[in-house]
This record gives C-alpha cells, structure tokens and sequence, in this order.
C-alpha cells in the first residue's frame, strides 16, 4: 500500500473555518488522505472565543494549536504576528513535512504558512484565489498567495480568468464554487425558529445582522464605523452585531458596538457565532449590514438583502441582493430602508448566485486527492508575454 499523502490545512479564524469545515470533512473522508489540521492565530486568543475547541466539536483531530496573535489592536501588532506565525509554523512544519498545503481567502496571516512553505519546497493549494476586495490589505495578500500557490481553487468564472491573468497555468486553476455555501446544501444550518430566541433576538421582526470589519487600507481602520452606528440608531428591527476580524482598529469597533447595545434593548453583539448558527440567523433575518465577505458571497445564497458599505469590498463580483451604500450615516438608513421593503425581497428569488453550487468541498478534496506530487507540480512555468499589452504610460 502506497503512503498516504499529507495535506495540512492551516485555519487561522472562526470565518475561514467556517468556509474551511466542508473541505476538511471532505478531506478526512479520502482513505488516501492523512489530514494536519491546524489552528492558530484568532483561534486561540479568549478574546475571540478560543474557537480552536470546534475543530473536535466536529469531529476534525487538530494536528497543532499555535498561539501566535499578539494582543495588540495595531497595524505593527499585524505585522508582528506575521512574524510569530511564521516561527511556529516552521517549526511544525518543518516536523511534519506535509505534501500539499492548503490555505484560503486572504487573512493577513495567512503569508505566514505560505512563505514557511515555500522555503521548505511544500506545494500549496489555494481557495478563492482571483476575487477583489480593493478597499482592504486582503487584495494584496490573496494576489500573493496566488502567486506563491501551485494549485488554485477559483469561486467564480471572472475569478478563473484573473487568476490565468495573472500568468498561471490553465491546467492549475480550478473553478470550483465558494465552499461556504456547502452548508446549505448539507442541510446542517440551525433552525431560526429555535435559534432566534435562543440568541436573544425574538421579536416580531426579524433580526439585522450587522458584519463589520476595520477598513484596513485607511489611516483609521475604525473611522467608519461611526456613521453605521448612527443609521442603526433608530432600526425598529433587533439587531445582531458579529465580532470584528484580528485587525487593527478591532478595539474601537467593539466597543462602539457595547455600547450601542447597552443602549438598545433589541441589540445584541456575539463574539463568536459557530458557522452553522450564523447560517441559521442569515436564514432567519431581514437584511444582512455592514462590509463583509459573507454579505458579498453568502446572503446571495438566501436571497437575503444586503447593504454592502464603503469601499473595502470594492471590485467583488455582485448579485441582485447586495445594495451598495458610501460610508454616510443617511446614504445607509436609504439603502437599508430598501432592503427592508418586502417588494425588494420579494423581487430577489429565482436570482442567480454567481458563488457556485455548494459542492466546492468534494470538488477541490477529488484534485487533492489525485493530483501528481511530482516536479511538475512544484516548479511553476513562464508563460510567453504576450503582443497586445497596452504601451508603457508615466504616471501622472
């Protein structure tokens, strides 16, 4: 019988587990498969939830827990745990010397394993690669991973073809769907009739799930955040505001939404909302606020409106449900208003949801699987420029 090839998966927050979770059940389901999981950074700070504890709630061993986020709410304390990261992972995966690696999305920590592997000669494999999000540093880490990754597993078709844009092999390139959406094709999201009041939101209207992340491009991540507050003020809907990501101007945010909350019977904030819970509330909500991937990508998925703010998702391909608003207290409670108008609801199903079918996971676990672990795969080639560039052009 021939070894079994070693595919660690680095998880380094409660959102990418989520969209993880599919893909490693997948995995630890392939007889030829030895699965190292591991969780790091936001996964074992108690700040977020010590969420590291539902790898073995859902039956996934962890392989290594790496305690490398530093308490800091900085962009230097970003950089830093860069840093730390990359100690711990050298260190383990150095030990275990995996086959393949695989990571997802864009998360600033996520330089850390890839650049680990790299120097270790350990292919990498790579979800979402191709999508947009111009108005946070995530564009520019998903765009290296890109680069640095040998196998990319694409969400849509616009995102296959930046990806080959980019000068990638065809043959490496997979469009596969974002695997988040596997859940709802599972069937294991919660009830919101049992969910809603368990979470502290019942109430004849459903609730408003707010999704709000630090603009991380800005000299002030956190500076936005006021005007959301300010057109959430009188929403007669309860309100459910998510915890922020490990990102700088994270503090400011949070408290900001405390204090709202402690002001506002109907406003609850959750520091973490196990994914198939936050599937069950998208399912059981009014509209869905703020600036997140998941507002971009999954409330498409439900037919759910959608004000999208600002610009940190700038570029992201867009379905019917996503209502974009500038970071302007009155431009929100517009857009929102909209969204809460059942016409508009009404006038979204049958929409297409351009974020693929809900069977990413089993579809990205076949190429793992079975792809060659032989040179070809680790040593990537120069495409030939091409004739029809546009000229050299100074900037202004």
């Amino acid at each position: 019988m021939s070894e079994r090839r070693r595919i660690a998966v680095v998880s380094t927050s409660r959102a990418d587990y989520g969209h993880l979770l599919p893909v490693l059940e997948a995995l630890a389901a392939c007889p030829e498969v030895e699965l190292l999981a591991v969780a790091a950074a936001a996964h074992a700070s108690p700040r977020f939830g010590e969420t590291w504890r539902h790898f073995g709630q859902d039956g996934i061993p962890l392989s290594a827990k790496l305690e490398c986020l530093l308490d800091s709410d900085t962009d230097t304390g970003m950089a830093k745990t860069i840093g730390l990261a990359t100690l711990s992972l050298a260190d383990w995966m150095d030990r275990e010397r995996p086959h393949l690696l695989l990571l997802i999305a864009d998360r600033y920590e996520m330089l850390a394993p890839a650049s680990v592997a790299l120097a270790l000669r350990i292919p990498i494999a790579h979800i979402e690669g191709g999508e947009v999000s111009e108005g946070a540093i995530d564009d520019a880490v998903r765009n290296a991973l890109t680069k640095l990754a040998h196998l990319h597993f694409v969400p849509t078709e616009q995102a296959r073809r930046r990806v080959l844009a980019m000068g990638e092999e065809a043959w490496r390139v997979h469009r596969v769907g974002a695997p988040s959406l596997d859940h709802l094709r599972k069937g294991t999201v919660a009830d919101p009739q049992a969910l809603l009041p368990a979470l502290g939101l019942e109430d004849p209207r459903p609730p408003v799930v707010v999704a709000w992340h630090p603009v991380t491009l800005q000299r002030d991540p956190a500076a936005e955040a006021a005007c959301l507050f300010d057109a959430l003020r009188d929403c007669a809907h309860p309100l459910a505001f998510c915890f922020p990501n490990a990102d700088a101007g994270r503090e400011r945010i949070i408290r900001m939404a405390e204090a709202f909350c402690a002001s506002h019977p109907k406003a609850r904030v959750f520091v973490h909302l196990e994914h198939r819970a936050y599937w069950g509330l998208l399912r059981g909500a009014a509209a869905l606020v703020g600036n997140s991937s998941s507002g971009i990508m999954e409330s498409p998925a439900l037919a759910l409106p959608c004000v999208n703010i600002g610009d940190r998702q700038a570029g992201r391909e867009r379905a019917a449900n996503i209502l974009d608003a500038p970071a302007d207290a009155a431009a929100i409670r517009e857009a929102l208003a909209r969204a809460l108008d059942p016409a508009f609801r009404a006038s979204l199903q049958g929409m297409v949801h351009p974020y693929g079918d809900g069977r990413a996971s089993e579809r990205i676990a076949e190429v793992l699987r079975s792809v060659p672990l032989d040179e070809r795969l680790l040593r990537k080639r120069a495409l030939p420029l091409r004739d029809d560039l546009p000229a050299f052009v100074h900037a202004p």
